[in-house]
């Protein structure tokens, strides 16, 4: 008897924390303020890549993708399959407001490559002539192939890391994808990842930005590799819909619209997307391939608004951009607003910390040439048993000064 009142009452405490855990509300910056796609002068663009259906290692067919991608407010979808040849391009086209891109995933020695050719020209009729394929691609310069987009895809995952040296032709690679953060935070104790899966019914974002630990060797990569030459880091979703085995035959986990919420690549044009197929896409593949664009953690809080540019006189200079320095040269950071916890906007000058601003609005005078990038980090006060903890809320790609 004791043991049943005593399971009875831990139950009960349960679900009343359960409640109360419904009730948090994660968000850095109030959300009424971040519906516009306007940041000033720039328009963002959110988007997602790393997604997979039904074709390959996904639970659920292109169009439910495609509906959950447009009630998570997305602007663009990369869809990615695993290992498919002759990719179909019926649902390469707008749908209503969401734009998508048919892409792939390909096995190449232990990892995995996304491949994307503006002009559709085939990867090839099986793997062995997609690995022909991107080896040629691999071997070429940095930048020499203007239509084509090679990215590493989770270069530090377990069981499929990228040995050796990164090769020039690779545009660059996944800074955060989701699937290889939730590896990562099992590995480091099984016990919060099992009490964020318990929690999930209640706050999926909470679930989520508590297990979240910064991608140090990814981080590391990024910044040897940008002082070497141009590389373009990415956030991938890994959307499958299938964390949990058989899972999508009876429930689709984490849900595809839950795990667009969770971050995404926002990508900043000068001017709006029109409407027309040819020319939005053409916008978006070179946003996306020169890096004029930042990740950001969106269950944080919606980061639209955000904008960071290298000022020169009149000209200013989006993410991604290789500048000549000039004296009076400055980078300009713009959040959406203040955030309600405390932040921190991190300038980073060839992989070391140069300046730490607690403004919203900071400039940062540059002094010299360099590779120069941006991290907002946040630090909310989370429920008990958790306490505050700092969260890198937005990465931009770097920028580069050269001499």
């Amino acid at each position: 008897m004791k043991v049943i009142a005593t399971l009875s009452f831990l139950l009960v405490t349960f679900f009343l924390y359960g409640f109360y855990l419904n009730q948090y509300e994660l968000a850095v910056v109030p959300p009424q303020i971040t519906s516009q796609h306007s940041s000033r002068n720039l328009y963002d663009y959110k988007g997602v890549l790393n997604v997979h259906t039904d074709l390959s290692s996904g639970s659920a067919t292109s169009s439910f993708v495609i509906t959950s991608a447009k009630l998570a407010n997305l602007d663009f979808i990369f869809f990615t399959d695993y290992n498919v040849f002759n990719i179909p391009t019926t649902f390469e086209s707008y749908h209503g407001n969401l734009l998508v891109f048919n892409a792939g995933k390909y096995s190449y020695l232990d990892s995995r490559l996304i491949y994307y050719s503006l002009n559709q020209e085939s990867i090839g009729a099986n793997l062995g002539d997609a690995q022909v394929k991107l080896s040629d691609l691999l071997s070429q310069k940095t930048g020499a192939s203007k239509d084509t987009l090679t990215i590493l895809a989770h270069p530090y995952k377990a069981g499929y890391s990228w040995s050796g040296e990164i090769p020039s032709g690779l545009d660059g690679f996944e800074l955060l994808n989701m699937k290889s953060l939730i590896n990562r935070a099992w590995a480091e104790s099984k016990i919060s990842t099992i009490w964020s899966l318990l929690i999930y019914p209640f706050n999926p974002r909470l679930a989520f930005v508590r297990l979240y630990t910064e991608p140090t060797d990814e981080i590391a990569l990024l910044n040897k590799l940008s002082q070497q030459r141009k590389v373009v880091v990415y956030a991938g979703t890994e959307a499958s819909a299938r964390a949990i085995p058989l899972a999508n035959y009876f429930i689709r986990f984490p849900s595809y619209k839950r795990s667009f919420e969770f971050m995404s690549n926002h990508v900043l044009l000068k001017s709006e997307l029109t409407g027309s197929f040819n020319s939005d896409r053409t916008k978006i593949f070179n946003a996306i391939k020169n890096g004029s664009f930042y990740i950001a953690l969106d269950t944080l809080g919606d980061p639209k608004g955000f904008s960071a540019t290298i000022e020169d006189g009149n000209h200013s200079h989006m993410m991604g951009s290789e500048v000549k320095f000039s004296k009076n040269m400055s980078l300009k950071v713009i959040l959406p607003a203040k955030p309600q916890d405390f932040f921190e906007i991190m300038i980073i000058k060839d992989g070391e910390v140069v300046a730490r601003k607690n403004d919203p609005e900071p400039v940062f005078e540059i002094k010299e040439p360099g590779t120069y990038r941006v991290q907002v980090r946040v630090s909310p006060m989370l429920p008990i048993p958790d306490a505050k903890k700092w969260i890198t809320w937005i990465y931009t790609n770097p920028f580069y000064v050269r001499p």
